[in-house]
């Protein structure tokens, strides 16, 4: 898996709305009479789990989520048409009668561009108008109006790429008002690196309105083998600080623009091993901060193994770990 003003203040409104509404006059936010951090009652956070596109999963409903990210919308190799994992046609009548039955229970889809693998839209299509169109095509054949944008690896450090990202996305944002987008990037417990900081300024820059940067607690490194609950609260923690220097917002709108993504038991990085009791942290920790959103890698890896013995490596269709089937969707959800 992994606004109209200057644009630092457009900036700041546009984080704003995602989370509290942007100030009028003399500091004030529409509803702060009975909406201040101090009043407020704790939000509860939405749970938003990573679903195949392609798949469905027994455990896809567990944890009753509001909104499935869909996972992942690439390159369909070397050109600008957008794919299902490289591979299936946005408009396929598998994923969209998929898409329709995620949504029968009241859910939203959020369409997840980039990833892990394949090529992300950016470093195939040459203009921003096309890739505006790649995007808007499918978003269309989901039938949502949410983007995430999942950007790393090679594709976080190509500043070409990044920068004809956020000018699409500015371009699909003027003709698509309501679009909420959301970046989601790599982070560790010492907080967001130079190159994801550099994609934020760079949205800023082209005047995206970002509702949400969610961050991939995950996968940090072989020296960081302790508990993965706590390594998910000191990345946001770090974060956050960095966050409110990027959108010149308030303490408690850096937190509501926040979501937070684990990989649910054995990771990626030999030793990282992340249990229910983590997710009951992480829960925990996200509705006190009343973040914006929790997630999970993935739906269909929240059962346990076939043969019921613990991994030593992170599978694909399954946690690792002894867990009954659903039970991290369960305690993200609340």
């Amino acid at each position: 898996m992994r606004s109209r003003l200057s644009p630092f203040a457009a900036f700041t409104c546009a984080f704003a709305l995602a989370v509290t509404g942007c100030a009028t006059e003399a500091g004030k936010t529409p509803g702060s009479a009975d909406r201040s951090p101090a009043r407020a009652a704790a939000r509860t956070p939405a749970y938003a789990p990573y679903v195949s596109a392609t798949d469905a999963a027994a455990t896809d409903a567990a944890g009753s989520p509001s909104t499935y990210n869909l996972a992942f919308v690439v390159s369909d190799g070397s050109g600008c048409t957008p794919k299902w994992n490289g591979t299936e046609a946005v408009t396929g009548s598998a994923v969209t009668s998929r898409t329709s039955a995620l949504k029968k229970g009241g859910a939203a889809v959020r369409v997840s561009f980039g990833g892990a693998s394949g090529k992300e839209l950016a470093t195939t299509c040459d203009s921003a108008s096309e890739l505006a169109a790649a995007y808007a095509g499918a978003l269309d054949a989901a039938g949502s109006d949410a983007a995430d944008f999942d950007i790393e690896g090679d594709e976080l450090t190509d500043s070409a790429s990044v920068a004809l990202r956020s000018r699409a996305i500015a371009r699909l944002q003027a003709e698509r008002p309501d679009l909420e987008v959301s970046f989601t990037l790599p982070v560790m417990p010492s907080g967001l690196d130079a190159d994801a900081l550099a994609l934020l300024e760079s949205a800023n820059t082209y005047d995206v309105q970002v509702a949400t940067v969610n961050l991939m607690t995950m996968n940090y490194g072989e020296s960081y083998d302790g508990d993965m609950g706590d390594y998910a609260v000191a990345s946001a923690k770090a974060a956050h600080g960095q966050l409110r220097k990027v959108f010149g917002s308030s303490d408690a709108g850096a937190w509501r623009g926040m979501a937070l993504t684990s990989m649910i038991g054995v990771n990626d990085v030999a030793g990282e091993t992340f249990t229910l009791a983590d997710a009951a942290q992480v829960r925990a920790f996200a509705a006190r901060k009343e973040i914006a959103w929790v997630s999970m890698w993935s739906a269909g890896r929240d059962r346990q193994c076939a043969d019921g013995a613990e991994r030593d490596g992170a599978a694909t269709d399954c946690s690792g770990v002894r867990q009954g089937a659903g039970a991290f969707g369960q305690a993200f959800g609340g």
